[in-house]
């Protein structure tokens, strides 16, 4: 697709950026149908507590840390394009987990196909980051996540459909290997990450100015505080679903944070500033504050004694929020890492979120048993924390871009 450059146009929307989106919007109609069903399928229908639930997604997110790491190491030495199409591919082994009746069998499947999903990630974000230019990459990667996210709300449409019609639990997680097929071949279109890079990384790689080395630790720091307040979004599936007494009830709660979140990427994606200190302003409040906003709406919203919109406008929020955090913290590594080292920069951003993720799975299994305000209360608070460590490094960054204002 050729770059259009009439005013108004999206220069940067290239074959390269549209191949890894579509692909990317593809595999989220596959793997977010999977993750919209696992939580009903598990809790509601296999009767598994909370708590196995809590743990599959800690195991989810902790196993899939490390395969991040790997990942983007390996796409550094052997090429990012050939890491991608590996990981995607394997993506599919959660499709399978509604075949299995003993609920540590699908958490599994479940397990396997996210690891699967994390190994490729650090090396798509690295594809995606080669197709485009600083200026432009905020919109690029919030389109990225624009479609990444529409995919899940066709998958949730379609898994609506499939529940009320009470298709077989099977089918309705098998149904999801099509689109992830589809997923993997879209990506072969795309051509950058095609080299192997073994002397991508240099030996003694230029060292970043203070403020910018500080900024990215505090980046890295807040993106783990940010893990521990963060939850699937299958605990706010389950809220939804027990507020309103109905299965279709939770499900459309996933639709309406997918909606959200899908929106704002693609209409916001390049209206965060440009300037470092802008982007990371713009994460501060509206990221990682609108999640603490939104977790605090969902503990409100889970007494019976409030109106069920509370919840559902709670889900919107984390949509919104979710976007903004996906948008400008692979964007802020990318400007921030060491040339040569985008699959390792991309990787610890997913490994910083997940260790914090399978920690915040855990604790929100075991506080929901307890009661689902103490979970997102805890959830708020450790948002707000990351808000708070991305401010710290406003005044240095300011400081630094203060001659070329």
């Amino acid at each position: 697709m050729a770059q259009r450059t009439a005013a108004g146009s999206r220069p940067w929307l290239t074959r390269d950026v549209l191949s890894i989106s579509l692909s990317a919007g593809f595999a989220d109609l596959g793997y977010q149908g999977v993750m919209a069903a696992f939580p009903l399928f598990l809790v509601l229908v296999l009767k598994a507590p909370v708590w196995v639930f809590g743990l599959a997604m800690a195991l989810s997110y902790g196993g899939g840390a490390l395969f991040a790491a790997w990942g983007g190491r390996v796409g550094d030495r052997v090429g990012h394009r050939r890491t991608a199409l590996l990981g995607n591919s394997l993506i599919p082994l959660l499709s399978l987990t509604g075949l299995f009746a003993l609920p540590m069998a699908a958490v599994s499947f479940l397990c396997a196909g996210w690891w699967a999903r994390n190994f490729r990630t650090p090396s798509r974000r690295a594809m995606l980051m080669e197709a485009t230019s600083d200026q432009h990459r905020s919109a690029a990667f919030g389109f990225l996540h624009g479609v990444d996210v529409a995919g899940g709300i066709f998958a949730a449409i379609y898994v609506v459909i499939l529940v009320t019609a009470k298709v077989p639990w099977s089918w309705v997680f098998l149904v999801s290997l099509l689109p992830l097929a589809a997923s993997t071949l879209v990506l072969t279109r795309a051509r950058t990450g095609l080299a192997p890079a073994p002397n991508a990384v240099p030996e003694s790689p230029p060292a970043l100015p203070t403020a910018r080395k500080s900024a990215l630790r505090n980046l890295l720091l807040a993106a783990a505080a940010y893990g521990f307040s963060s939850y699937s979004t299958g605990f706010p599936v389950l809220t939804a679903a027990i507020r309103t007494g109905s299965l279709v009830g939770g499900l459309v709660a996933f639709f309406v944070l997918q909606v959200v979140s899908s929106a704002t990427g693609i209409l916001l994606g390049g209206a965060f500033g440009q300037s470092l200190h802008q982007r990371f302003r713009s994460l501060a409040y509206l990221g990682y504050g609108a999640a603490a906003a939104g977790s605090l709406l969902l503990a409100i919203g889970y007494s019976p004694s409030q109106p069920t919109w509370v919840v559902f406008l709670g889900v919107a929020v984390l949509g919104f929020s979710l976007a903004v955090i996906e948008t400008l913290e692979p964007t802020l590594v990318s400007t921030l890492n060491r040339a040569g080292m985008a699959g390792r920069g991309f990787g610890a951003l997913t490994v910083y979120r997940s260790l914090g993720l399978l920690a915040a799975n855990l604790l929100l299994g075991a506080l929901y048993s307890l009661g689902a305000g103490y979970s997102y209360g805890y959830a708020a608070l450790l948002a707000a924390v990351a808000g708070a460590l991305i401010l710290l490094a406003l005044p240095a960054l300011r400081r630094e871009e203060a001659p070329a204002v």
